[in-house]
C-alpha cells in the first residue's frame, strides 16, 4: 500500500506520454509537391482530368505522406466518373487522418453519386458533428445527396439491337 501513490503517478506519466506519441502532427508539404498539386488543381478546374491525375500522382510520388494529395486524387477520380476509385482514395486519406473534412465530404459525395445515399447521410452526420451544419463541406455534401445518384452510362456493347427481318 505504501507504493500505491508512486505507482499511480508513474502509470499516469506513462499514459500521458503514450497518448502524446499517438497524436499526429501534420508535416508541412514538400514545396515541389505543392507546385504539382496547384497545377493539378488548375488542370482539374479546366476539365483536364487526365493531366490533373498525372500531376497529383507525381505529387504523391514526391511527398507520399501528405494526405491532401490523396483527397485531390479522389476529386479527380470523381470528376472522371470513377466513384469507386475515388472512395478508395478518400478512405486511404481517412486512415491517415480520420477527421479530414475534405476526405469525409468527398467520400460522402462519391457515395451519393454511386447511389449509396444512406452511407452518404452517415458521412453528412459525421461532418455536422465535426464542423457544424454551416461549414462548406457539409453544404457541398448535402447538395450532392439532394442531387442523388449520377445517371448510369451504358456502353455500346451492353445494348444489343433487336434483329430485324427484311424481305429482299
Amino acid at each position: 500500500m505504501r507504493y500505491y501513490p508512486a505507482a499511480l503517478a508513474l502509470s499516469l506519466a506513462f499514459a500521458v506520454t503514450g497518448s502524446m506519441g499517438q497524436a499526429k502532427v501534420a508535416d508541412p508539404i514538400d514545396p515541389r509537391a505543392g507546385e504539382l498539386l496547384a497545377s493539378g488543381r488548375a488542370a482539374l478546374a479546366h476539365g483536364d482530368v487526365t493531366m490533373a491525375t498525372d500531376e497529383f500522382e507525381s505529387a504523391l510520388a514526391v511527398d507520399p505522406g501528405y494526405t491532401g494529395t490523396l483527397v485531390a486524387l479522389g476529386d479527380a477520380a470523381r470528376k472522371a466518373g470513377l466513384q469507386g476509385k475515388a472512395i478508395h482514395y478518400y478512405r486511404v486519406a481517412l486512415e491517415r487522418n480520420p477527421n479530414d473534412l475534405d476526405a469525409i465530404g468527398g467520400e460522402g459525395g462519391a457515395m451519393a453519386e454511386k447511389g449509396a445515399l444512406e452511407k452518404a447521410r452517415a458521412n453528412l452526420a459525421r461532418l455536422d458533428g465535426l464542423c457544424g451544419k454551416g461549414c462548406a463541406e457539409s453544404r457541398i455534401l448535402a447538395d450532392a445527396i439532394a442531387k442523388g445518384p449520377a445517371p448510369k452510362v451504358v456502353s455500346a456493347q451492353a445494348v444489343k439491337p433487336a434483329p430485324v427481318v427484311q424481305d429482299n
